[in-house]
């Protein structure tokens, strides 16, 4: 494992989307130093290789008809170029101050494993794994094929393309991936990236089952960056991209370990089921990695802990409303009543739930114009927002209601035919409003809640405050600021280990809806 400038996602950072570099005073000054002759030179020298990879690539595919380009490559096409390629790649990062790669293990062949996992995944320049397993073919997003260079080298490789926005594109994706792990080598070997984004290496996140819908052994590869500053890295919040290419091109070099373990070859269990097959290498890899195994995944641009098929963001909008509200002066009886007129529109027939910004500054009693403006974007992309989702988180975390008083709540504000049951896709909205993130796999939810057919308010109440996983969301995810803290290494903290109920002091007004 890793230590040397490696943060602890446990106490400097609540989740491993996070990443900053930290540089004492005298290593910024020597990167300053170093980077103003290094930086621009090694870019340059990176983009003299990519404008030479660039043609190389276009050749490869030059004359082909689409029916061709869909086949596996042979002929002087890759027995000249791909040699070419692949060195062209590897002067690439040398330039960039990747002058070793220390390789630990044996590559798999063809036969043994048709793909090589990787993890974990801490930035662009993890393509460097690319060189010692001989260019592999990857999956990228289809939006990389409008990058200069990129799109060329992407056809080059004759990647798998996938569009993060597309459900059409995610299915043809799959059956595309299946098709050539199945080839019976056929197709080349395949490199995936199973956390499916970047973190900043504290921990794995839970894998996507895609390298593991064939059933098919898999070669788990570690990748490691054992320097004394961890410049590598980029994921959702922090240091940028360009950040971690200034700080890495202004080192006189930078370490990169990689590491090929045994392959595994799944039961039959794991062939019939690719997501326990995924969790169980993503366990194996954690634990050669010496970091914990978590259920942390990125949705949508969000990162979210899976739990049960629900989806739970790590950075919940009402704690950042909560401290928004407190700095423009609201106590807790001011959100108390803010919370009292919120509910009254809610409930209004002839005016519903949705507000403008003005209306919502209205409703919160806020002098400042900007805190309504600023509140709406943490719960709506457009002008309008739905007063439900900020009720119920803010209310939860503000301790002003118990869970059973705020369910009954959201209970009544879903079920619109008030039938006294709700439909699974009634359950997704008022799952999504109670957790203020959508949910769109709550089926499991709605089986253990159903009861001869209905899902009622009190069926619901039982599994969410019972039930092994789903007790967490009221016990851990819901509770007051003041009476938990924020989940780590995706198993959520709960100080006193109990599940919350009417009874709690802390929880100790019912609205008028119970």
């Amino acid at each position: 494992m890793e230590r040397n400038g490696r943060h602890s996602a446990t106490q400097e950072y609540p989740h491993p989307f996070i990443h900053e570099v930290k540089l004492t005073r005298a290593q910024r000054i020597r990167g300053i130093v170093l980077g103003s002759v290094l930086f621009p030179l090694r870019i340059l020298m990176a983009v003299l290789c990519f404008l030479v990879m660039w043609p190389v690539a276009r050749l490869r595919m030059a004359g082909l008809s689409e029916e061709r380009r869909s086949r596996p490559l042979e002929g002087w096409r890759r027995w000249l170029l791909h040699p070419i390629m692949l060195w062209l790649s590897r002067l690439t990062f040398f330039f960039l101050g990747f002058a070793w790669v220390r390789v630990k293990g044996r590559r798999a062949d063809l036969k043994e494993a048709p793909v090589l996992v990787v993890a974990p995944h801490s930035s662009f320049l993890d393509m460097l794994v690319l060189m010692p397993t001989q260019l592999p073919t990857v999956v990228s997003r289809s939006e990389n094929t409008s990058l200069p260079v990129v799109g060329a080298l992407l056809e080059f490789n004759q990647s798998v393309l996938v569009s993060r926005i597309d459900p059409e594109s995610r299915r043809k994706a799959v059956a595309q991936l299946t098709e050539r792990m199945t080839s019976g080598g056929y197709w080349p070997q395949m490199l995936m990236f199973p956390e499916g984004t970047t973190t900043n290496g504290t921990m794995l996140i839970k894998f996507k089952p895609g390298a593991f819908l064939a059933g098919l052994p898999v070669q788990p590869v570690l990748l490691r960056y054992p320097n004394k500053v961890d410049t590598v890295r980029w994921t959702y919040k922090g240091t940028s991209w360009t950040e971690a290419l200034w700080h890495t091109a202004s080192q006189f070099y930078t370490n990169i370990t990689i590491e090929f373990l045994p392959v595994y070859s799944p039961s039959q269990e794991e062939k019939n089921d690719p997501d326990l097959y995924a969790d169980n290498v993503q366990k194996l890899m954690a634990k050669a990695l010496g970091l914990p195994s978590t259920d942390y995944v990125m949705e949508g641009r969000v990162p979210v802990n899976k739990l049960g098929g629900l989806s739970l963001p790590l950075e919940s909008p009402a704690r950042k409303t909560l401290k928004l509200l407190r700095r423009n002066g609201l106590g807790a009886h001011e959100v108390e009543a803010a919370l009292d007129r919120m509910i009254d529109r809610c409930q209004s027939g002839a005016q519903g739930s949705k507000v403008s910004a003005e209306e919502l500054s209205s409703i919160l009693g806020l002098t400042d114009t900007q805190t309504d403006v600023t509140i709406c974007d943490f719960y709506s992309k457009d002008e309008i927002v739905d007063l439900r989702p900020i009720y119920l988180t803010v209310a939860a975390l503000s301790g002003c209601v118990s869970f059973k008083s705020l369910l009954h709540t959201a209970f009544t504000l879903f079920d619109a035919e008030r039938r006294g049951s709700l439909s699974a896709e009634e359950l997704s909205d008022l799952m999504g409003a109670l957790l203020d993130f959508p949910q769109r796999h709550t089926a499991e939810l709605y089986t253990q809640a159903c009861s001869g057919g209905r899902l009622t308010e009190e069926n619901l109440l039982r599994v969410l405050t019972t039930h092994p996983t789903y007790q967490r969301v009221a016990s851990e995810y819901m509770q007051p600021e003041e009476a938990g803290s924020q989940p780590a290494n995706g198993k959520a903290a709960n100080n006193n280990g109990s599940i919350h109920n009417s009874n709690n002091g802390s929880l100790h007004r019912n609205k008028k809806l119970e």
